[in-house]
C-alpha cells in the first residue's frame, strides 16, 4: 500500500497543503471545524508525517551538538548524563564531537558556524578564543559553555580556584602543614588555563593564608590517571621529608594516592591523609574526602540554558548569563590529623 503524503490528506479533507501543515503544527489559527476535518482526514489515510521535512518547516533539526574532551573521564560522563536527561525530556538527540588533540578542536570550531544540522552547541571545558566566539555569534548559533569561560557567552562553571582552597584548608585545619598537590599538567594542550592550574591556585593562597611556606618539591604533575598518580604518589613519599597530606586535582588521581600508601604500607588517614576533587560515584564507596562539585547538575544546568536560547531565537540575541555552582567540602575517612 503506497504512503500517504500530505497532498493526499489536503485532497481527502478538502484544504490546501498550507492548511494541514498548520493543523500539524498546532497553529492557533486553524478553525475547530476545519482542525477535526483535516485530523479525520489523517485517521482514514494512516498518514504520518515525515519528522525531517517537519523538522525543517519549523526551522528545527532536533539536534544538539556537544563538544566535550577526553568524554570518557568520569566528571565528562556525569556533565554528558546531565545534558542527555534534559535533551531526552525535549526529544532532542546529542551528536557528540569528541575533542582529543588540538589539531580536533581546531578542526572542529572551524566547522561549527557552517554547520545547519543543530539547533545549538554544547562545549564542554573548552574555551574558544575570541576569533572562533566571533564566528559564533556571527552565525546566529546558540552557545553554550560547561566549565570553560568566554566573557561572550552563556556559561555554567564552579569556582576552582576556591575549590583548591577549601581542599588545602581542610588539610591545614586538621594540623598538617607538610602538604602535596598532585595535578594534571599545568600546561593545557588546549592553549587554556585549565581546572588543575586554578585548583593549584587555591591551594597557594591557602597555604600562604596559614603562614606556611610552599614547597616546589611538594608538586608533581603529568597526564591524568590513576597510574600515574601513583607513581608522583610514591615519589612525593620517598622524599627525605615525605608530605603527612596530599591533595589531588581530581579523585581520580586521589585513588592514585591510596593505592600508593597502600603499597607502601601506610595507614590512611593515620599515617597520611588524602583529599580530592569532583566526588565521583566511586568516592562514596572509597570513603574519599573530597570537594563535590555538581558535574550532573552542571550538564543540566548548561542544555536548559541553551534551550532557553533556542526558544529566544530568532526573535532576539540571547542575554549572556553566567551561572556560578556552589562547591561544598565532603568529609569521609581519609582526611584526619598529621601522624
Amino acid at each position: 500500500m503506497p504512503t500517504s503524503t500530505i497532498r493526499d490528506v489536503a485532497r481527502e479533507a478538502g484544504v490546501g497543503v498550507g492548511t494541514v501543515s498548520r493543523v500539524l503544527n498546532s497553529h492557533p489559527s486553524v478553525r475547530e471545524t476545519t482542525r477535526r476535518r483535516v485530523e479525520r482526514a489523517i485517521a482514514a489515510l494512516n498518514y504520518r508525517p515525515n519528522p525531517i521535512a517537519r523538522q525543517l518547516s519549523l526551522g528545527r533539526t532536533s539536534n544538539i551538538a556537544v563538544v566535550a574532551p577526553f568524554f570518557i573521564r568520569p566528571s565528562s560522563v556525569e556533565r554528558l548524563r546531565g545534558v542527555e536527561t534534559v535533551l531526552t525530556e525535549r526529544k532532542y538527540d546529542l551528536v557528540l564531537y569528541n575533542v582529543e588533540t588540538q589539531d580536533k578542536r581546531d578542526e572542529v570550531f572551524r566547522k561549527f558556524p557552517r554547520f545547519d544540522t543543530f539547533d545549538g552547541l554544547l562545549v564542554l571545558t573548552l574555551a574558544p578564543e575570541d576569533e572562533e566566539v566571533a564566528r559564533l555569534l556571527e552565525s546566529g548559533t546558540p552557545v553554550v559553555l560547561i566549565d570553560a569561560n568566554h566573557p561572550q557567552l552563556n556559561r555554567v562553571l564552579i569556582d576552582d580556584v576556591r575549590g583548591g582552597y577549601l581542599a588545602t584548608k581542610h588539610l591545614i585545619e586538621l594540623g598538617h602543614t607538610r602538604i602535596a598537590y598532585i595535578s594534571d599538567i599545568l600546561e593545557s594542550p588546549f592553549r587554556f588555563v585549565g581546572a588543575s592550574a586554578r585548583r593549584f591556585e587555591g591551594y597557594r593562597q591557602a597555604l600562604a593564608e596559614a603562614g606556611i611556606e610552599y614547597r616546589p618539591t611538594y608538586y608533581r604533575h603529568d597526564l591524568h590517571g590513576v597510574q600515574e598518580a601513583k607513581g608522583l604518589a610514591h615519589e612525593l613519599l620517598s622524599l627525605s621529608e615525605p608530605p603527612t597530606a596530599i591533595f589531588t586535582a581530581s579523585d581520580t588521581q586521589a585513588i592514585g594516592v591510596l593505592r600508593a600508601a597502600q603499597e607502601r604500607a601506610l595507614s590512611v588517614p593515620e599515617e597520611l591523609s588524602v583529599i580530592g576533587f569532583d566526588d565521583i560515584e566511586v568516592a562514596e564507596y572509597l570513603n574519599l574526602t573530597t570537594i563535590h562539585q555538581p558535574l550532573f547538575t552542571s550538564g543540566v544546568e548548561g542544555a536548559e540554558l541553551l534551550f532557553q536560547c533556542i526558544s529566544e531565537q530568532p526573535e532576539r540575541q540571547c542575554d549572556v548569563l553566567e551561572v556560578i555552582l556552589p562547591l561544598r567540602l565532603v568529609e569521609r575517612q581519609t582526611t584526619g590529623p598529621p601522624p
